[in-house]
């Protein structure tokens, strides 16, 4: 048998204690995960002892109307605050990639606040905001009564959009705009078959973004919605707060997988920083 060549200085990934430690970390953040997954299919009202295979809690989660409207609000929520999120976040990417203007360094900044922030002030900000600054009307039909949930995650989703544009377009070869500009193509010829073509991949990925974080949220959600507006982590939330039955780990475990989706689709679409940095850059001769 070959033996395997010792360790290089730099290669910490064949290193057993590096090893040891990605097991460790995997463990810590996903056997959670595992265990609730695992336990939605317990047939039992206790989750502490199994007592079999079933799948009668995902049909109970399927039949609850209450649970079916909570994840309505919160697919339409996530639809709307994604397409307002994509378009706001790719025009304050494109400004600040774009153009030089005053305050630019300080937009730049201002950006980052609701990345950085702790959800919590943001859901108070939020609640004061909608409040005292711009009340909500009460009683509007559906969807109108989301409106203040929308803005809401409209607010903290949109920065995101922006980050992910921004480093797409990062790696954009400006002699491509100005081949096309040598050509005769006027602003709005350019952006939009030369520049959007490029930032594609990015306004999809950040879209997926969006979506799975306002799909996800709860803390803002719980401080912006009324009576009326249930959305769908803020049903499991009340569903928990009595007991942690089996039913609660199945709609968690539908939520948890389509977040694992979008969020694979994501990372998939939005592809090799190293890779898209060496086609934007190109050789210049």
């Amino acid at each position: 048998m070959a033996r395997r060549d010792p360790a290089g200085p730099l290669e910490y990934l064949r290193r057993w204690q590096m090893q040891a430690w990605l097991a460790a970390v995997g463990l810590f953040l996903y056997v959670p995960l595992i265990a609730l997954m695992a336990f939605s299919f317990n047939d039992s009202r206790r989750n502490i002892v199994w007592k079999g295979f079933t799948l009668k809690y995902y049909e109970k989660a399927f039949n609850n109307a209450s649970l079916i409207e909570a994840f309505g609000n919160s697919l339409t929520i996530a639809a709307v605050s994604t397409l307002l999120s994509v378009m706001l976040g790719a025009m304050v990417a494109f400004a600040l990639w774009r153009f030089r203007f005053p305050g630019k360094t300080a937009l730049d900044g201002a950006l980052a606040l609701p990345i950085v922030v702790p959800e919590i002030c943001m859901g108070v900000a939020m609640l004061v905001f909608f409040a005292k600054v711009l009340p909500w009307p009460q009683g509007l039909p559906w969807p109108l009564n989301l409106g203040a949930i929308i803005i809401a995650h409209v607010s903290f989703s949109f920065p995101f959009v922006a980050v992910v544009v921004r480093a797409r377009m990062a790696s954009f070869n400006r002699e491509m705009e100005e081949a096309a500009r040598d050509l005769g193509a006027g602003e709005w010829r350019t952006i939009q078959d030369v520049i959007l073509p490029h930032m594609a991949p990015s306004l999809v990925a950040g879209a997926l973004l969006a979506f799975t974080l306002s799909l996800d949220d709860f803390v803002i959600t719980f401080f912006t919605s009324g009576p009326d507006t249930v959305t769908f982590p803020v049903k499991v939330y009340a569903m928990v707060r009595f007991s942690v039955t089996p039913e609660v780990n199945a709609a968690s475990t539908i939520l948890i997988v389509l977040t694992v989706i979008l969020t694979a689709v994501a990372l998939r679409l939005q592809g090799d920083p190293a890779a898209a940095a060496g086609h934007g850059g190109g050789d210049k001769s």
